[in-house]
């Protein structure tokens, strides 16, 4: 005969010396609400007006059959299974456990995983998007029980398939925070309005304060003429100083006096794309000089908080190589202002 998980149902003034099978939460509408009593809790005398108070008069203890997991450990399991470097993990409450980041960085997450996991029933996986920025303490993911007690069987699914996926990948786990280096950066402004002092530089704060953001820095800022063979030699001055990025910003639209785009290209650099399906920030140009990441960056990054340049900032901060499938990708969900 089959076995099956038995919830107990006792009263309170019955229940002094056992444990408790869920924990128990107080909602005090616009004060409170919060776990009072956690699960396996040992009821005492002084417990029981409490109890009465958020209406308890009886508790459950819980006789789990074989196979079957208390939400809160099958949360703890898949958790531990999934979470990689640079993630700290909160106590199970009420089947959910969290995974918060141990640094600021870059969260990296296998999608096909999570749709996977979420698949098998009664069990979720909820996550930020891959590359999203997190910040020291901020919350990444999350899994969860959805009934009380669940079958082993869906955790242990969960954990063969992390267990796969670190195999495939040289052990990184399935959801990660690779933290940010920190890079010294060559910048170069162009245009002949700021070369002559005609107008007050605002590229430079801009750049220098999202740089500083990630603890990367500015190391020196160089100005130019929309003169392409001027800004082509800056380019190679800058690459002669050994700086980890330049960026260069101003006359990056398609009229025919922006000099920019041509003078990276002209500097010897691999252009991996100019124009991004992002907005703003679509007439970035990302690209590579003997390996050094440069950009070309639109006016939009003096004056709009979110652009593609942040976002490619930070993927290359954390160490990846944008290729091309990189830029084609920003299109879906990189409307953020027109």
């Amino acid at each position: 005969m089959e076995t099956k998980t038995v919830l107990k149902e006792v009263s309170v003034y019955d229940a002094i010396g056992l444990r408790l099978a869920h924990d128990l939460t107080r909602i005090v509408p616009g004060e409170f609400k919060g776990r009072i009593f956690k699960k396996g809790h040992i009821i005492t005398e002084a417990d029981i007006p409490n109890l009465l108070d958020i209406g308890k008069e009886h508790i459950y203890i819980m006789e789990l059959a074989p196979g079957e997991l208390h939400e809160d450990d099958a949360a703890s399991r898949m958790a531990k299974a999934l979470c990689g470097d640079g993630i700290w993990l909160s106590e199970p409450h009420e089947g959910k456990v969290s995974m918060k980041s141990e640094l600021l960085g870059l969260v990296e997450v296998d999608e096909a995983l999570v749709h996977a996991i979420n698949s098998l029933g009664e069990i979720a996986l909820a996550t930020v998007k891959t590359n999203s920025v997190v910040k020291k303490d901020g919350q990444l993911a999350a899994t969860r029980a959805i009934p009380l007690v669940v079958p082993e069987s869906k955790v242990e699914e969960v954990e063969r398939l992390a267990a796969e996926y670190r195999s495939a990948h040289e052990g990184a786990a399935p959801v990660r925070v690779k933290p940010f280096r920190k890079l010294r950066v060559g910048l170069l402004t162009t245009g002949g309005e700021v070369f002559g002092g005609r107008i007050e530089d605002k590229f430079g704060p801009a750049v220098r304060s999202k740089l500083e953001a990630f603890g990367s820095e500015v190391i020196e800022q160089r100005f130019a003429p929309d003169d392409k063979q001027v800004i082509v030699n800056e380019i190679n001055y800058l690459l002669r100083q050994d700086y980890d990025m330049i960026l260069v910003t101003g006359g990056m639209s398609v009229d025919p006096d922006d000099r920019t785009p041509g003078a990276i290209k002209a500097s010897g650099a691999h252009i991996v794309s100019y124009g991004t399906p992002m907005l703003p920030g679509s007439m970035l140009l990302m690209g590579y000089l003997n390996e050094v990441p440069i950009l070309g960056l639109p006016g939009c990054v003096m004056h709009d908080p979110f652009t593609s340049f942040d976002v490619l900032l930070a993927r290359i901060l954390a160490g990846h190589q944008i290729v091309k499938e990189d830029i084609t990708q920003l299109g879906y969900g990189g409307l953020y202002g027109c």
